[in-house]
């Protein structure tokens, strides 16, 4: 018996040695079929990351140094633009996703044929350029534009409202531009809800608006904050919009890289600026991942 099992337990150490060593074949096969990708990955996005960062320990003289970093808590421009940045990125954020659901949820109970039909205008934008677009917004909202002159020709306004080179025009601007981008990834997962759970929850006497609270908007949460994250991370590096409708009362972070880097050629400062916001944003990111994650796996856990 103790020879069997002597012979049993050498035969269980062979096969899990087999196994791991399958284990570490297919491994090192599977990071030889990711290699070119890991390595494009590197050079594009990995090693510019690096040199920005390296630049921005690097004063104006060459030397190391952290003044590149003490000049955005010295001066007071710098939190002034920063604060802007997010203000604008939040506001923006937040209209695009109360714009955005009702849209969105529309097009998914449309029938399949009339929601392709409607999605044509969503994407549309898409066709032209954010320039265009741009100044487009700026005909349409300027002192003598479309909106006041329509507005002064019913009797609503006696004078011309100031909609376009403050924050306003910034925010409308933005939010045109920006919708899409929450709208599609939203109503490709509200596409991806089964029915049968809304029938389910009616059938076990909810009421329709207890249904889509406590069904449809919960499972439609991951869509909502691919669309947010999307949003909100893009609006932090905007720069043509901001740019042309703040009429230059508006300075966003990607605005004053700009400057910093083109007109004093101040690289290190300007990559200062970079790092600043590129780390605040992933903060931002692992923070909502933690709030949109903890929500997800609680609806499919229930599921």
């Amino acid at each position: 018996m103790t020879m069997a099992a002597d012979a049993e337990g050498h035969l269980r150490g062979a096969n899990a040695n087999v196994l791991k060593a399958d284990a570490r074949r297919e491994s090192l096969a599977l990071l030889a079929l990711c290699s070119p990708g890991l390595l494009l990955v590197c050079v594009i996005i990995v090693l510019p990351i690096g040199w920005l960062f390296w630049l921005s320990l690097f004063d104006e003289n060459g030397m190391l140094s952290g003044s590149n970093y003490a000049r955005f808590v010295e001066q007071s421009s710098y939190v002034r633009t920063f604060i802007t940045t997010f203000k604008v990125a939040f506001t923006v954020t937040g209209l695009c996703v109360l714009l955005g659901y009702p849209l969105a949820y529309m097009l998914s109970q449309l029938r399949q044929r009339i929601a392709s039909v409607c999605l044509i205008f969503v994407i549309l934008p898409f066709w032209t350029s954010v320039l265009v677009r741009t100044y487009a917004w700026l005909v349409i909202l300027q002192r003598k534009g479309l909106v006041n002159t329509w507005l002064m020709d019913i009797g609503v306004i006696d004078q011309p409202l100031s909609l376009a080179n403050n924050f306003t025009g910034v925010i409308i601007g933005m939010t045109h531009i920006m919708l899409p981008f929450l709208v599609l990834p939203l109503y490709a997962s509200m596409k991806a809800i089964d029915s049968d759970y809304l029938r389910a929850g009616m059938n076990l006497g909810a009421s329709p608006s207890a249904t889509f609270r406590q069904i449809f908007f919960p499972l439609s949460l991951p869509g909502l904050a691919s669309g947010v994250v999307i949003v909100f991370v893009l609006c932090l590096g905007f720069f043509v919009t901001p740019a042309l409708m703040g009429g230059g009362k508006v300075i966003m972070w990607a605005m004053r890289m700009e400057q910093t880097t083109s007109l004093y050629s101040n690289w290190g400062a300007g990559s200062a600026l970079g790092v600043i916001l590129l780390a605040v944003t992933l903060a931002l990111l692992a923070l909502l991942q933690r709030l949109f994650g903890a929500r997800a796996t609680g609806v499919w856990s229930a599921r």
